[in-house]
């Protein structure tokens, strides 16, 4: 059921790509009968044709806008962001893969520009996201079918909207699906940093949980910390000082976390799994570090730890798209109150794309690049 689930998401995602055709001089009437002039529309997107080093095989092309039909939506995209899976998805070592060659990015926000006269649901000035990976963001403008977009309301930030359909979900779900988590329970994680990271900070924060929130030592340390507590982490510490025996001291102040969130891998994992409450489980959902999840025995014995894994595609395969929605208008509600802010963002126009590429494969980068249209 999964490999039928995940091919139709990869045609679909094709299908996406096949309204964008290669700029050329020759232009057939469904081109040209969409633009009120004879030329049709331009279309500039980071397209790769074949898995590799994303500086090396993402190209900046020029592409043609096709007809829209009746069920059809117009959109301009306004930013959207690179994200790992992004990055691992052009590796080609993905869970999903489109089919080449692709549009880049599986996030971002749009604006609809025209709507199809079969299309109920969206209007013209509408913002939208994508409501599946694969449709390919990393592009000035788009036809894309009513299906594929869900709309998300225009008076939260920009960088908010445009970051809102990936990282935030997954903090939310993990947080929710695990563990019958109450005030006052502790949630330990790695990668804080990342844009799972602040966004478990967050949640977990207005949700009155307590996190432990565990980075790679740095430099800059001191400002990292600073700066995650500002958003409500109530614990940061390092990797290193997760491993020394002192740490069985820490929870004389604070109950032993039931819930640990792993997106590294290696040893890293090990220690947050030696940290956990017995009964606890610990969540995977990444694999920074390369390296395989290794679990003590008498921690699985002894303790009755329970290792589990998360993919927000999944979890949308899993569930209905009116649940995903109500999903995102629940983050909507916390952003507007103040308790969920984007990620430490930089915005980077689409030309330069490469930059932003090596930025956001650099080790300890601690500003998601956005790519503005």
């Amino acid at each position: 059921m999964w490999v039928c689930s995940t091919l139709w998401r990869v045609r679909t995602a094709a299908r996406q790509w096949q309204r964008l055709l290669p700029a050329s001089g020759c232009h057939g009437p469904a081109a040209s009968s969409y633009s009120a002039s004879a030329e049709p529309a331009r279309v500039r997107a980071l397209v790769y044709g074949h898995h590799g080093d994303p500086a090396k095989v993402v190209e900046l092309k020029n592409l043609e806008l096709a007809a829209m039909g009746g069920s059809d939506v117009h959109v301009k995209m306004l930013a959207a962001p690179i994200n790992p899976s992004d990055i691992n998805m052009i590796q080609g070592n993905y869970g999903l893969l489109p089919e080449l060659p692709a549009v880049g990015g599986n996030e971002g926000v749009a604006q609809v520009v025209a709507v199809g006269s079969n299309v109920t649901g969206l209007k013209p000035g509408d913002w939208v996201i994508p409501a599946n990976a694969g449709l390919g963001t990393w592009r000035t403008e788009a036809v894309f079918s009513e299906e594929a977009l869900i709309q998300v309301p225009s008076d939260i930030p920009l960088q908010s909207a445009a970051t809102l359909g990936v990282n935030p979900c997954t903090a939310y779900r993990m947080l929710m699906d695990f563990e019958q988590l109450q005030p006052g329970d502790s949630v330990i994680q790695n990668a804080s940093n990342s844009g799972v990271g602040q966004a478990v900070i967050q949640i977990a924060a207005a949700l009155g949980l307590r996190t432990i929130n565990v980075v790679r030592d740095r430099p800059d340390i001191q400002k990292l910390s600073d700066r995650l507590k500002s958003l409500g982490a109530e614990h940061v510490i390092t990797e290193e000082e997760l491993r020394r025996p002192e740490m069985k001291n820490f929870f004389k102040d604070m109950p032993q976390p039931r819930l640990a969130l792993n997106c590294v891998g290696g040893k890293s994992s090990t220690e947050l799994l030696r940290q956990l409450a017995r009964g606890g489980t610990m969540v995977t959902y990444g694999g920074m570090a390369k390296q395989p999840v290794i679990a003590s025995v008498s921690l699985l014995i002894f303790k009755d730890l329970k290792l589990r894994g998360f993919w927000l595609s999944q979890w949308k395969k899993d569930h209905s798209p009116d649940q995903f929605k109500e999903l995102i208008l629940t983050l909507c509600d916390l952003i507007r109150r103040g308790q969920l802010t984007a990620p430490a963002c930089s915005q980077v126009p689409l030309q330069d794309y490469q930059s932003a590429l090596e930025a956001s494969m650099k080790p300890f980068m601690s500003s998601k690049q956005i790519l503005t249209m």
